[in-house]
């Protein structure tokens, strides 16, 4: 559905749209794949008249890994890629924030690095028991362009969102939902999050999707007073030195 990588597939039940990161044998880690077909498919989730709602999944047991490393090392290598890539990130976020949908995150596992964010740009979040968030771009030395800290001042705490970005340590889901980055945890998230969506669809449509939009305004602003100097450092940090020993320190362990 919608054209995109097999690495995410859409699927209807009525007019929700359950979309999976699909990956599995990789924990959904981010390849070029899966990064491009999340550029592309929020608009076309908007552009899909007959949606009114979707839930975010991962395929297996995790939400996604974050960056695979093969493919942040390819970044690292070949510029062309690291702007296509870089623009993609860019895309994703804002279509996240303008997208006309209510979408909301079933964390079913780890959500790590882009995971992450995609946890923080959603609308709504449920959150397994067992998962956490985790954004570790510092500890690869890279500049999180597209990453939780991006709006994480927006849901927690400015001191919060500092230590965990700068540390790039695990949140737990009940410190998760206590730091107000997840709204709630349960044992089955995809079976909340698809009771929720079904909520959802007995409110008036035009009510849910213009406050949608009249809250994301916010987000909206806040993302593009930093996305430009975020994408350009981040650009920068990939040709560091300090980026390429850790990477090639993660991929000799892997």
């Amino acid at each position: 559905m919608y054209d995109l990588p097999d690495e995410i597939q859409v699927r209807s039940d009525g007019p929700i749209r359950i979309i999976t990161l699909n990956r599995p044998d990789a924990l959904n880690a981010v390849d070029d794949n899966l990064h491009t077909g999340l550029a592309r498919l929020w608009p076309r989730l908007s552009e899909d008249r007959s949606a009114r709602v979707a839930v975010l999944t991962g395929a297996g047991k995790a939400f996604s890994a974050g960056g695979d490393f093969a493919y942040l090392a390819e970044l690292g290598r070949d510029a062309e890629l690291r702007a296509k890539t870089i623009a993609h990130g860019r895309d994703i976020v804002l279509g996240m924030a303008r997208c006309r949908v209510p979408v909301i995150a079933a964390v079913n596992g780890p959500a790590v690095g882009l995971g992450c964010s995609l946890v923080a740009l959603s609308d709504i979040a449920y959150i397994a028991e067992t998962a956490y968030l985790k954004d570790p771009h510092v500890q690869v030395g890279l500049v999180a362009a597209d990453g939780g800290p991006l709006t994480w001042p927006l849901h927690t705490s400015l001191l919060l969102a500092k230590e965990y970005a700068l540390t790039g340590a695990k949140i737990p889901a009940a410190r998760a939902r206590e730091m107000g980055l997840v709204n709630h945890v349960v044992d089955d998230p995809v079976t909340e999050a698809l009771a929720c969506a079904k909520r959802l669809l007995e409110l008036p449509r035009q009510a849910v999707e213009s406050t949608k939009r009249l809250l994301n305004l916010s987000l909206e602003r806040a993302v593009l007073a930093t996305l430009d100097f975020a994408t350009t450092a981040e650009d920068l940090t990939f040709q560091s030195d300090d980026f390429r020993a850790v990477i090639t320190k993660l991929a000799d362990r892997g």
